[in-house]
C-alpha cells in the first residue's frame, strides 16, 4: 500500500474499536489483532439490540440511482498492495444505490489492524452523480479480490463482498453467476425473511508468496450476530474454507446454512416462460446433492407459478451445490450474458452436520435479473439463544460438481407435450462411464406420485456416448406430481436418481 494513498485510523498501529455506527464494545488497545477478536465483538455484540449501522448522508447522494451509481469508479492506481508484487489486490465500493449501510474494512499486518476509512481521492465521481457535497462517497459498501486467476500478468477480479452477507467468485475462465451469503433466516416463511448483514470486514495482508487470502467478517441482525472467517484461494476451481460461530439473539427456528442465490428464467426443462428467443436463460440448471447414505440426487430446477419448497431430508450430507451443467454457447445463444460461462457451486461440509434437510425453494420470475432459487441446509437442531453455533464447510466455484463417483449423470432434461391432452413428455439424457459403449441398455424405472407414468423407453445415445429416457406423465386431474428416474443394470443403481417436481402450467 503507498503511503498517502488511503485514510486510516490506529493508534500505534493496534486494533482499534469500531466507530459508533457500529454500536459495539471496545477491546483493548493494546492488544492486537487475533482469530478471537471477532468471536469475542460478536459474543458481546449479541448481548445488545440490534441497529443497522447508517451514516447521515446527503440528499441528493441518498437518492443515486443505477446509472450514477455505476459513474462512482474506484481509482485502480490506488488498489491496496499495488507494487507490493504480491498476488493480491484490493479495490473498494463505494456506499450509494441500494447499497445504504456502510461497512467498516479493517487491514491486518501483523497483528496490527487498521480501519480504512473512505475519501474522495480513492473514487473518481462521473457526470452523472453532479454535486453531492464535499467527501462523498462517505463510506464503503463492500471490496473485490484481483489476483492472476486467468493469467499471471493480469489481477482479474475473482471474489466480491457487497450487500447485507452476499458474496461471489468465479473461478478461471468464468462469469459471475449466482451468490453466496453468510446465513439465511426465515427464506420464505410467512412472517418474511431476515436478512443479516456483514456489517465489518478484517482482511488479512496476504505473506508473499502465498496463494491465498484470509477475512474475517462480522455479521448482524435482528436474531443473531456472527464471526466468520472466509480463506480463499482462487485458482480453476477457487476455494472459499468458511468457518462460522454464530451467537443467536432467539432461537433460530428457521436458519439456513452455506446458502446460495441463483437465478433460473426458462430452459429446455421447464419453459413456463416461452416467448424468448434464446432456448435457455439460467445462472443454474439444477440442484446436485450427494447425501449421507452415499447416493447422488439430481434435481432440475424450474420458475414455477407458484411459490414452491422442496425438502431433501438427510443425515451428515456429503455435499450439495447449485450446477450450470449447460455449457456450450448454442445451449443460450447469448453474446452478452455468457450463460455457459457461469460457475457450479458445490458446498462440503468440515464435520458431521448431523440431521436435517437441504431446502430448495422456486420462487415465480417473469425476469432474469431476479435471483428467484435458493437452497440451504436446515439444521434439526435450531441454534438456541445464548448458545454459541459452530459450523464450517468449503465451497468450490468451479464448472462440475467435484464428487468422485462412477455412476451415469444427468446431461439433460427436456419436457414437451404428451399424446394425451394435459400429459406431458420427458427426455432425460444420461452420460458417463457407466453407460458409455455398453451393449445392453439398463433398465429405468420411473415413479410419480401422483399420477401414472406411461411409455418408458430407452434408447442409446450416440451423440453423447449414454442413453436417452423417454417417457410420459399423465398427471390424472393433479397439478403437483413428485416423479423420480433411475437406471439400473441388473440390481444396481448405476445413474444419480433424477428428481423433478411437475406442476400444472
Amino acid at each position: 500500500m503507498r503511503a498517502g494513498a488511503l485514510a486510516l485510523v490506529g493508534m500505534g498501529g493496534r486494533f482499534i474499536a469500531p466507530s459508533r455506527a457500529l454500536a459495539s464494545p471496545s477491546f483493548d488497545a493494546s492488544a492486537t489483532f487475533g482469530p478471537t477478536h471477532v468471536g469475542a465483538l460478536a459474543e458481546q455484540l449479541a448481548a445488545q439490540p440490534f441497529a443497522k449501522p447508517s451514516i447521515k448522508l446527503p440528499q441528493a447522494f441518498q437518492q443515486l440511482s443505477y446509472d450514477q451509481f455505476r459513474d462512482i469508479r474506484f481509482r485502480t492506481d490506488q488498489a491496496i498492495w499495488r507494487g507490493e508484487k504480491l498476488d493480491f489486490e484490493l479495490q473498494l465500493l463505494p456506499m450509494g444505490w441500494l447499497f445504504d449501510a456502510p461497512v467498516e474494512i479493517w487491514l491486518v499486518d501483523n497483528g496490527d489492524a487498521h480501519r480504512l476509512l473512505a475519501d474522495s481521492n480513492l473514487f473518481s465521481l462521473g457526470p452523472l452523480v453532479g454535486d453531492v457535497g464535499v467527501g462523498a462517497p462517505y463510506g464503503f459498501s463492500g471490496f473485490r479480490v484481483h489476483g492472476p486467476i486467468n493469467r499471471p500478468d493480469y489481477l482479474d477480479e475473482y471474489i466480491v463482498f457487497q450487500g447485507a452477507s452476499y458474496f461471489r467468485a468465479v473461478g478461471r475462465d468464468q462469469t459471475y453467476g449466482l451468490s453466496a451469503r453468510g446465513l439465511a433466516i426465515d427464506t420464505a416463511r410467512p412472517g418474511g425473511e431476515e436478512f443479516p448483514i456483514f456489517r465489518a470486514f478484517w482482511i488479512e495482508k496476504p505473506k508473499p508468496n502465498s496463494r491465498s487470502i484470509v477475512i474475517h467478517a462480522l455479521l448482524d441482525s435482528a436474531s443473531t450476530t456472527g464471526a466468520y472467517r472466509f480463506e480463499i484461494e482462487p485458482g480453476e476451481a477457487t476455494t472459499v474454507d468458511v468457518e462460522a460461530t454464530l451467537f443467536p439473539r432467539r432461537t433460530l427456528t428457521h436458519v439456513g446454512l452455506g446458502p446460495l442465490t441463483s437465478m433460473y428464467l426458462t430452459g429446455p426443462g421447464h419453459h413456463r416462460i416461452g416467448d424468448d428467443f434464446r432456448p435457455a436463460v439460467h445462472d443454474s440448471d439444477g440442484l446436485a446433492i450427494y447425501n449421507g447414505n452415499g447416493e447422488c440426487l439430481w434435481r432440475p430446477l424450474t420458475n414455477p407459478r407458484t411459490l414452491q419448497a422442496s425438502a431433501f431430508m438427510d443425515l451428515g450430507p456429503k455435499g450439495f451445490g447449485l450446477c450450470q451443467r449447460s455449457r456450450a454457447f448454442t445451449d443460450f445463444e447469448d453474446l452478452e450474458a455468457h450463460y455457459e460461462r457461469r460457475p457450479t457451486v458445490w458446498i462440503e461440509p468440515k464435520g458431521s452436520w448431523g440431521s436435517g434437510y437441504i431446502e430448495l425453494i422456486e420462487i415465480p420470475t417473469d425476469e432474469e435479473i431476479h435471483d428467484n432459487i435458493v437452497v440451504y441446509w436446515k439444521p434439526a437442531v435450531a441454534p438456541e439463544t445464548g448458545k454459541p453455533f459452530t459450523f464450517a464447510y468449503r465451497m468450490l466455484w468451479s464448472n462440475d460438481v467435484p464428487v468422485g463417483w462412477s455412476g451415469a449423470r444427468v446431461v439433460s432434461t427436456r419436457v414437451g407435450k404428451g399424446k394425451k391432452a394435459g400429459s406431458a413428455l420427458f427426455v432425460v439424457d444420461f452420460g458417463g462411464a457407466a453407460v458409455a459403449g455398453k451393449a445392453q441398455l439398463p433398465v429405468a424405472l420411473v415413479s410419480a406420485n401422483p399420477g401414472t407414468v406411461e411409455n418408458v423407453i430407452v434408447h442409446p445415445n450416440p451423440e453423447i456416448d449414454g442413453v436417452r429416457v423417454t417417457f410420459e406423465l399423465d398427471p390424472t386431474g393433479t397439478d403437483l406430481s413428485e416423479l423420480r428416474l433411475v437406471l439400473r443394470a441388473g440390481e444396481q443403481q448405476i445413474s444419480e436418481s433424477w428428481l423433478y417436481r411437475w406442476t400444472k402450467s
